[in-house]
């Protein structure tokens, strides 16, 4: 689900909740997909007013093409984007002045996944085997160090491309295992498909530990007041859902009325524990561990330092 850096539009811009007071500063920030419980706090910061207690009129906007986010921040057409770690080493890399000020979900969610009833039960056992993968690049990287771990070679699968149909591909015997599924929504969409998957977590066979989902703005930006004003309402909303994860998701849906159904009711309890409980706090380790990583992998050519992918808040 990893999305590639491309140009596009914004369409479908989502404001949430009342008009908020005259003197709060308004921030645009780009969603990386459709909303969904991955984006809870953004949704509870807007429905509980945590927004608005920080003096800020947050517009949340769901992009037409999901790769556009962060190149459309980097031009200045808004402040934040919600982007992945993994994106943010390729950004810079291209040249693009974005910088990393806070955390949405502190922990991988891709995956490696098969079927419980099929012939995969180890990593080992994907020799000779079908990989199905979405986006080629990291998703190569990972599924090459976890075959690694196996004592395995990339040779030793067949990789597919199934574009962004994973579990159907899966559930229909097209492959053997996807590459690239997250764990929080893959496995429940199989179940409803009448199946029951089986997730190898990367984190667990070799990979370097990364925050799936992050908040970027352009790196002149850094010093603005506002951003950890964001940041502290998100905090704030966090917290309350963590408290009250019921109420939390009577809220969510209120919001969001269509996705009131098993498939997000799920990912909503399996997504809680993951959220970032202090997102303006930063893991410099981890962020040099797995710009190692990319590097090893030859996705980016130079390793710079934290503070280039990361500043801190002034």
């Amino acid at each position: 689900m990893l999305k590639t850096i491309a140009a596009a539009g914004i369409a479908c811009a989502l404001a949430f909740s009342a008009a908020p007071a005259s003197a709060a500063d308004k921030l645009t920030v780009l969603l990386d997909w459709y909303v969904n419980p991955d984006h809870a706090p953004l949704i509870l910061a807007q429905e509980k007013g945590f927004f608005k207690a920080h003096d800020l009129d947050v517009e949340l906007v769901a992009p037409a093409d999901p790769s556009a986010p962060p190149r459309l921040v980097a031009a200045g057409q808004a402040e934040i984007a919600v982007s992945y770690q993994p994106s943010l080493y390729l950004s810079v890399k291209e040249g693009l002045p974005l910088v990393r000020f806070g955390t949405l979900i502190s922990t991988p969610l891709t995956a490696l996944v098969t079927l419980k009833d099929g012939p995969i039960t180890s990593i080992a056992d994907l020799k000779g085997k079908t990989v199905g993968y979405s986006v080629a690049g990291l998703e190569d990287a990972l599924l090459g160090t976890m075959l690694a771990s196996a004592g395995l070679k990339p040779s030793d699968v067949t990789m597919i491309n199934v574009n962004f149909a994973l579990s159907p591909a899966l559930v229909a015997g097209k492959v053997d295992a996807v590459i690239g599924a997250y764990r929080n929504f893959e496995l429940t969409q199989i179940r409803l498909e009448g199946k029951e998957g089986r997730a190898f977590f990367p984190e667990e066979h070799g990979v370097p530990v990364f925050d799936e989902l992050i908040y970027v703005t352009h790196k002149d930006k850094i010093g603005d007041p506002r951003l950890k004003r964001f940041l502290a309402a998100v905090e704030d909303a966090t917290i309350y859902i963590l408290n009250h994860p019921d109420e939390a998701w009577g809220l969510f849906v209120k919001a969001n009325p269509k996705l009131d159904d098993e498939l997000n009711r799920t990912a909503w309890t399996d997504t809680l524990r993951r959220f970032a409980h202090a997102p303006a706090a930063l893991d410099a380790g981890r962020y040099a561990r797995f710009g190692e990583f990319m590097k090893s992998h030859g996705l980016i050519d130079t390793v710079e330092p934290v503070s280039v992918y990361a500043p801190t808040l002034p």
